[in-house]
């Protein structure tokens, strides 16, 4: 067990037809160098045989398997559900398009312990295949437009001033939360079923007056919307992922920007999506305009807080 702390995390993966993808990140997990920490990775309904290759592959996980693909939202909270269950005291998601470094969970358990107030902790995040660039240091709210910010994102690590600092939202990639924030604010949204759902969660957890944290020796490497980029009729981006953002936005809208941040808010980003509709079907990338189209109607329509992930 490790000499700093005797408190237990849950990491949580979500699979979805990401065989590759995850079983690197698990590769990755068994050179962690914190002992007490167990493995979850939930698989959503895959159609590729990840769900069955991983589990013959490694033992030390613990695998979940849905039944139909509930989304980042849906699979993250049976993957929390079950490490509350199991009484963890901290809860760690993680993208499975990730390779961490193997002290990055001593660094994210050291900023929760010594923060009594912290609510929730990120590392710093590089990419992937530059790593001498940030992918993310944290995120900041623009309160007055209603947009979150990833601070340091693309810039050089070796021209950013790096410190443990306060955040105004986490990013989904990776987050440490102790069990009783959860407990407190509840898990994910699941109605978001993917995208902006951290930056609400985030927001939920500094209204019950908690803090946010970088810990910025904690290092992990994303790859980067690995689940999302793949080759389409339209490009690399799905449609799916122009509506997500589209609905998933306006649903933070409604969810936290009320007055007086809304009067520009509102403007602000339906003039954005129109901007987008107008240069896809000047592209002639006619299923993306519709699919924003889409995400406008139902991101002032459906009801945000829908217990089940609102899948597209």
């Amino acid at each position: 067990m490790d000499s700093k702390t005797h408190s237990s995390v849950a990491v949580i993966l979500v699979n979805w037809n990401g065989y590759a993808l995850t079983k690197r990140c698990l590769h990755s997990l068994e050179k962690v160098s914190f002992t007490n920490f167990s493995v979850i990775v939930v698989d959503n309904a895959s159609e590729d045989g990840s769900y069955e290759k991983l589990k013959s592959e490694f033992s030390f996980p613990v695998f979940l398997k849905n039944n139909k693909n509930l989304g980042f939202t849906g699979g993250n909270n049976r993957g929390i559900a079950y490490a509350m269950e199991q009484g963890f005291d901290y809860i760690l998601l993680l993208n499975n398009d990730t390779v961490v470094d193997p002290g990055f969970i001593e660094e994210l358990v050291l900023i929760a312990g010594n923060k009594p107030d912290s609510g929730m902790v990120q590392p710093l995040i590089l990419f992937m295949d530059s790593p001498e660039r940030i992918w993310s240091a944290g995120g900041k709210m623009a309160n007055s437009l209603g947009i979150s910010k990833t601070l340091g994102d693309r810039e050089k690590l070796s021209d950013y001033r790096l410190k443990d600092r306060e955040l105004d939202w986490a990013t989904g990639c990776c987050i440490l939360i102790p069990k009783e924030v959860i407990q407190k604010t509840g898990a994910l949204e699941n109605s978001f079923f993917a995208y902006f759902e951290d930056v609400d969660w985030s927001l939920r957890v500094r209204k019950a007056g908690y803090t946010i944290f970088l810990a910025s020796k904690s290092i992990i490497f994303h790859e980067g919307s690995a689940s999302s980029k793949k080759a389409h009729d339209e490009g690399t981006l799905s449609p799916r992922v122009f509506y997500l953002h589209a609905r998933n936005q306006l649903f933070i809208l409604r969810r936290h920007f009320g007055f007086p941040y809304g009067l520009l808010a509102w403007p602000y980003h339906l003039f954005k999506y129109i901007a987008w509709m107008c240069y896809f079907c000047l592209r002639g990338r006619f299923k993306k305009m519709k699919a924003v189209a889409k995400g406008i109607r139902d991101g002032i329509s459906l009801d945000h807080h829908n217990p089940e992930p609102l899948c597209p």
